[in-house]
């Protein structure tokens, strides 16, 4: 006996959808969006953790694909009408320029300087026929505020909520700001961190013990999986791991 798939058609959908699903059912979704499976051990771990509905710090090696795959995990939940989360937010320090607000505009002006990356991951996150498709995507994408970005410069008085927030480069962030953005997370909402500590730009003593103690804190929460990424998890080039593994060896 032949058991046929039961198709689902788009009205059936709206049809199961609540009043607020349909109140944020946007014109970009999943549909488009490429199929992508871990490739490594601890990619895989991220995975499983974030699909049990914990949140994650995953930490370690450069190249290792820690934020593309939190990037592409959180914009499928976006953009599914289904579920609570509205939008995706990347919130980061631009390190040296924690004196960002001096310069001119809004924090999403401000924000410029470091959102050319995650428009580069989630090109490939998505199959387009051509790059001026894909410019009309992002652009969308922002415009119905799918992905927002936000430095830690503008997260004190704010309440994020029914949003996934992806902290990246947490590695150059002191304890006092881990501790604000950590406290803005509102309802209907998850978070995951992004670092490398071996690569931080912090250079008091005190500033880059903050970031071992804020570990040790999520280390003890059932609400986080900590997960480190060492230099078998690089996905970059061979150069790339190359380069990380003469680095650690030297001790530089």
């Amino acid at each position: 006996m032949t058991v046929r798939k039961k198709r689902t058609t788009a009205a059936s959908k709206l049809a199961d959808m609540s009043d607020r699903q349909l109140r944020r059912k946007k014109p970009f979704n999943t549909d488009m969006m490429i199929d992508i499976k871990p490739v490594t051990d601890n990619q895989k771990k991220v995975f499983d953790s974030y699909n049990e509905g914990k949140n994650v710090y995953a930490y370690g090696a450069a190249g290792t694909g820690k934020t593309f795959i939190m990037l592409y995990l959180a914009l499928q939940e976006v953009l599914n009408p289904m579920t609570p989360y509205n939008r995706v937010v990347v919130v980061r320090s631009l390190v040296s320029t924690r004196e960002i607000g001096f310069l001119p505009g809004d924090h999403e002006d401000k924000s410029m300087l470091y959102q050319i990356p995650y428009k580069n991951m989630v090109k490939y996150m998505f199959e387009l026929p051509s790059e001026q498709d894909f410019e009309m995507l992002w652009g969308n994408l922002k415009a119905q505020e799918s992905v927002k970005f936000w430095s830690t410069s503008f997260i004190r008085g704010t309440t994020l909520d029914d949003c996934i927030i992806i902290v990246d480069e947490s590695q150059n962030l002191n304890f006092h700001e881990l501790d604000s953005i950590i406290t803005r997370v509102g309802e209907n909402c998850k978070i995951m961190f992004c670092g490398d500590a071996a690569q931080t730009d912090l250079t008091k003593t005190n500033e880059k013990n903050g970031i071992l103690d804020f570990m040790k804190i999520l280390a003890a929460m059932p609400e986080f999986d900590s997960i480190e990424f060492s230099v078998d998890d690089i996905v970059r080039s061979g150069l790339v791991k190359s380069y990380i593994l003469n680095k650690i060896e030297l001790g530089l």
